[in-house]
C-alpha cells in the first residue's frame, strides 16, 4: 500500500518562513503529478500547490501565489513546499496527494481538483498566530 507523509508543520508567528515535506514509501513519486491541499476546520480541502511530473509546471492557489514554491526532488523521492510570509488565514492542515495518473499529460485545471489524486498524506498541521 502506498504511503505518504507529510512533515514539517509547526505553529509560527504571521511573516515566519516554513518548509514542509512529503515523502513516499513502497512507491515513487516520480511518474506523477504531485499536489499540495489544506483544510482549515470547517472548511472544504483546498488546492494550494501542483507540480507536473517531470518538475517542468507549477501551479498555485491565488492566495499563495508569489509567497509559496512547490518542488521536488525524485532522487530522494520526496516533494516539498517553501512558505514565506506566513499569514493567520494559512493556518490549516496540510496534505500531500498523488496524481490518480502516471506521465499524465492532462494539467489545468485538473491538477487543482482533490478528486484527480489517488493517495494521501496524513497530513500536517500549520498553525500560523498573528
Amino acid at each position: 500500500q502506498v504511503h505518504a507523509v507529510e512533515s514539517g508543520g509547526v505553529l509560527v508567528q504571521a511573516g515566519d518562513s516554513l518548509r514542509l515535506s512529503c515523502a513516499a514509501s513502497e512507491r515513487t513519486f516520480s511518474p506523477y503529478h504531485m499536489g499540495w491541499f489544506r483544510q482549515a476546520p470547517g472548511e472544504d480541502r483546498k488546492f494550494v500547490a501542483a507540480i507536473s511530473w517531470n518538475g517542468g509546471s507549477t501551479m498555485y492557489a491565488d492566495s499563495v501565489k508569489g509567497r509559496f514554491a512547490i518542488s521536488r526532488d525524485n532522487a530522494k523521492n520526496t516533494v516539498y513546499l517553501e512558505m514565506s510570509s506566513l499569514k493567520p488565514e494559512d493556518t490549516a492542515e496540510y496534505h500531500c496527494a498523488i496524481y490518480r495518473e502516471a506521465y499524465a499529460s492532462s494539467w489545468y485545471p485538473n491538477v487543482m481538483y482533490p478528486t484527480e489524486y489517488d493517495y494521501w498524506g496524513q497530513g500536517t498541521q500549520v498553525t500560523v498566530a498573528s
